[in-house]
């Protein structure tokens, strides 16, 4: 009886394979060859790091950890490997703020690097100590945006006002003819509804800079957002040809807000064949329903398109699956540009975390939501919803949100998702009173929006309910009395890639 023994493979050109791969469906086909390129060169740093990358890809970062930190040891001085494992720990939700700073040791002034050591003192609640960090890096890199960002971000929840988004102004002192600073500054500002400190800084952005599409449109968005219809208008107008989707969704937003949905949907009627349609279907659903328009129906009435499980029985425990979700919320305020009001919302990739309640949590939603995309109509080319095939069920985002008394999320869509979803962990005492706490879908009301159209469906909340709905509908939730309301929500990402417009 003979075998044929395959060939032992060059661990040269493993890596140079794997590398080729590593962002492709096929990085997981190297694995068995990367192990046995171990077998033959096992102090290959190189190798230990690509295998870590591969199972990190996987969501095994349980596998994934071993594997980085020894190519840490192998290579010490390298710093792409640094950061991989300092990642993987904080993704993990392990401690990593040690593994950042000697990342950061390797590579001084990376703001990536510095960004994760950021989430990295949040999950220890060390909020100052992330503060105070990212004031220091903003001294070195001014023209970091993100950072800003970051840093307005924090000091709002932590509560501050006043000057929260400070920093922008020190950074255009010494550099004024920074477009993308002056963007984030604005759009920062916008979210927190301070629109005199808008208008402010647009007028200083065109003494500096000119005429420019970003200014004309923001503070187009102030005037309709402020009830001034004409002068808001009038700067739409001006923009009106231009290709940019986030521009024409705002001035989709100020027509529907004035009441001339026809003229919304004319529009939008381009755009949805486009590849930026998503961020147009929460309001073409709106725009359809004032008009009567057929297509309503067709783009969000079929009852299949929203799930209602009860699977506190595939669950862990509820009360350790509390226990859990609450240590993990780590900051005091709700968040800047989330739609929690009265809450908190914990940071990261909630689903990313090694925590075996988390993945139990992970793979019974996982196991659900297969179960739904199984029962959804078939497939239409058109529809947001029923474009996509239906394999593989991966998540985009996941997170936890902690209401207290009289909280609530305002009405919104998920940007990012394909399905997103509410699983409710605690109620309050009071959900017997009325609509307290419940789920509303379809109703695009906000303080901001002030479109008067009745949810679409009511969803009644109950410990071990998963409420699954289309990403693009709009959806909030009822304020409630006395007590606590601690969720999970996700995204289920598209399974094909497909080009987003950011939420408005």
């Amino acid at each position: 009886m003979s075998s044929t023994l395959k060939p032992a493979p060059n661990p040269e050109q493993v890596v140079n394979d794997t590398i080729a791969a590593l962002k492709t469906p096929r990085s997981a086909a190297m694995l068995p060859d990367i192990e046995r390129a171990l077998r033959q060169a096992p102090k290959d740093a190189r190798l230990w790091h690509l295998k870590g990358l591969i199972h990190r890809s996987q969501d095994r970062r349980e596998l994934a950890i071993p594997a980085l930190q020894r190519a840490a040891e192998l290579a010490p001085n390298v710093p792409l490997i640094a950061h991989g494992l300092a990642r993987t720990l904080s993704e993990a939700g392990l401690p990593s703020v040690d593994a950042y700073a000697r990342a950061l040791q390797l590579s001084p002034g990376n703001t990536t690097l510095l960004a994760g050591l950021v989430s990295a003192l949040i999950a220890e609640r060390r909020i100052a100590d992330a503060i105070a960090g990212l004031e220091r890096g903003l001294e070195r890199s001014p023209q970091w945006t993100e950072g800003h960002e970051l840093l307005s971000n924090l000091r709002w929840l932590e509560g501050e006002r006043d000057g929260f988004a400070r920093s922008f102004d020190e950074a255009l002192q010494l550099h004024p003819g920074d477009l993308a600073l002056r963007r984030q500054q604005i759009v920062t500002l916008l979210h927190a509804e301070l629109y005199d400190d808008v208008l402010s800084r647009i007028a200083e952005g065109r003494r500096t800079l000119g005429d420019n599409i970003l200014f004309d449109v923001n503070e187009a968005i102030v005037w309709s957002e402020t009830g001034d219809p004409e002068r808001a208008g009038s700067l739409f107008e001006r923009v009106k040809d231009v290709a940019d989707g986030s521009a024409q969704i705002r001035r989709v937003r100020h027509l529907l807000r004035y009441g001339r949905p026809r003229d919304a949907v004319a529009v939008m009627e381009p755009w949805l064949k486009s590849a930026e349609a998503f961020g147009f279907w929460p309001y073409a659903a709106t725009a359809w329903r004032m008009t009567g328009d057929p297509r309503s129906e067709w783009l969000e009435g079929d009852e299949r398109f929203v799930g209602i499980y009860d699977i506190a029985d595939r669950l862990p425990p509820l009360d350790r699956l509390a226990d859990t979700l609450r240590a993990l919320h780590t900051t005091k305020g709700q968040p800047l540009v989330q739609s929690v009001r009265g809450g908190t919302q914990t940071d990261g990739h909630l689903f990313q975390l090694i925590d075996p309640t988390i993945v139990a949590l992970r793979e019974a939603i996982r196991e659900t939501v297969r179960e739904h995309v199984a029962r959804l109509p078939a497939r239409d080319p058109g529809h947001p919803l029923l474009a996509s095939p239906r394999e593989p069920v991966a998540f985009s985002g996941a997170w936890s949100v902690r209401l207290q008394a009289g909280g609530f999320h305002s009405n919104h869509v998920h940007p990012m998702g394909w399905i997103s979803s509410a699983l409710y962990i605690v109620l309050p005492p009071d959900l017997g009173e009325g609509e307290a706490g419940w789920l509303a879908l379809g109703e695009p009301r906000t303080s901001s929006f002030p479109i008067d159209l009745p949810p679409t469906r009511l969803i009644e909340p109950k410990p071990g309910r998963l409420a699954l709905f289309p990403s693009w509908m709009w959806h909030g939730t009822r304020p409630f009395g006395a007590g606590e309301r601690l969720t999970v929500a996700f995204d289920v990402a598209v399974p094909q890639s497909a080009q987003r417009t950011p939420r408005p």
